[in-house]
């Protein structure tokens, strides 16, 4: 490592002191390369896979409008990075295999926050491949310099030979199950903004959500008709799916409200059932089944129906609750 202008007169260490090469060599290493027969260090990665298909799906991540660093360490903004992205491979019922990184930083940002968001990337790594059974890593990048931290994430899973689960395929009759968190991301968000402590299980899940990738697996396995990734909102990803299906969701919200998210709700004098149906970045997924094949992980919360006047119910009637987050409508 070879500072370009001796470090900062503070003495910390600042993306603007490194060349690029060194800045790649205070993080690189850090991160895992998967199966990659090809790991960063080339112009591309070559990344082998059991199918002849591969799931692609990408993510950006821009600071003050997904994150905040005064409330999420590096490490927990990697690990986000890398799990929102898995969820959408997960989705599709492949197993994430490998990842690729464009970041931007800014001159001012300290190295070790960088070294920190690398640790984050490799610890969710790490957890994806326990959960799996397929290695995954983060097999290259691209680096920019800029004004606030950006990270834009492209993932890539395997099918292992399974055919894609669409959220196209809900059928009348089904069975319409989620398997995850609902609510607790939103609830952590809320304890931050308000500056309340003894949250610690609900900001967890906004800074760490943990798909249940072993899920969405057993899902694809099991025959599911529809699958999709909730990282918008029970009511407005479950809109998505009945819109692309043509068909209405009938959803029911009893027995959705976690004792923490209300534990949340009553502190902040709110009723927390917004949370439950629209909160978002939970990263559970939302599937239909035929009766009586649900697999472990699954829990039931509503019926598909024919197609009629709206998409998504709430126990028979039109929603009156937040549907769910949208990045340009602002909620």
């Amino acid at each position: 490592m070879v500072p370009l202008y001796g470090g900062g007169v503070d003495g910390v260490l600042r993306v603007r002191d490194l060349d690029e090469e060194a800045l790649l060599a205070e993080f690189v290493p850090l991160l895992p390369q998967g199966d990659a027969e090809v790991p960063v260090g080339d112009d591309a990665a070559v990344v082998p896979v059991s199918d002849g298909r591969f799931v692609v799906t990408t993510d950006v991540l821009v600071e003050d409008h997904h994150f905040r660093r005064e409330w999420s360490s590096g490490a927990d903004i990697g690990w986000r990075a890398v799990m929102q992205n898995a969820a959408d491979v997960g989705a599709m019922g492949a197993v994430p295999v490998a990842l690729v990184v464009g970041a931007v930083l800014p001159g001012d940002l300290e190295v070790e926050w960088v070294r920190a968001l690398a640790r984050g990337m490799a610890e969710a790594c790490g957890a994806i491949t326990l959960e799996t059974g397929a290695a995954c890593g983060v097999v290259g990048g691209d680096l920019s310099a800029g004004d606030t931290v950006v990270l834009a994430v492209t993932a890539h899973g395997d099918l292992q030979h399974r055919q894609p689960v669409l959220r196209s395929g809900a059928r009348v009759g089904d069975v319409v199950a989620h398997a995850g968190t609902l609510g607790l991301s939103a609830a952590g968000l809320a304890a931050l903004r308000a500056g309340r402590e003894g949250h610690d299980d609900v900001v967890r899940v906004y800074r760490r959500p943990v798909p249940p990738l072993a899920a969405a697996v057993a899902a694809a396995r099991q025959g599911a008709h529809a699958l999709m990734d909730v990282s918008d909102g029970l009511l407005l990803d479950g809109g998505r799916m009945a819109r692309a299906s043509g068909v209405t969701l009938d959803l029911s919200l009893a027995g959705l409200l976690d004792p923490r998210v209300r534990a949340v709700a009553q502190a902040a004098g709110v009723d927390p059932l917004p949370w439950v149906a629209g909160g978002g970045e939970d990263h559970g997924f939302l599937a239909t089944f035929a009766p009586g094949t649900l697999p472990a992980g699954f829990r039931p919360v509503g019926r598909v129906l024919p197609r009629g006047g709206q998409p998504v119910l709430v126990d028979g009637a039109t929603p009156t609750l937040r549907t769910g987050w949208d990045h340009f409508a602002g909620g």
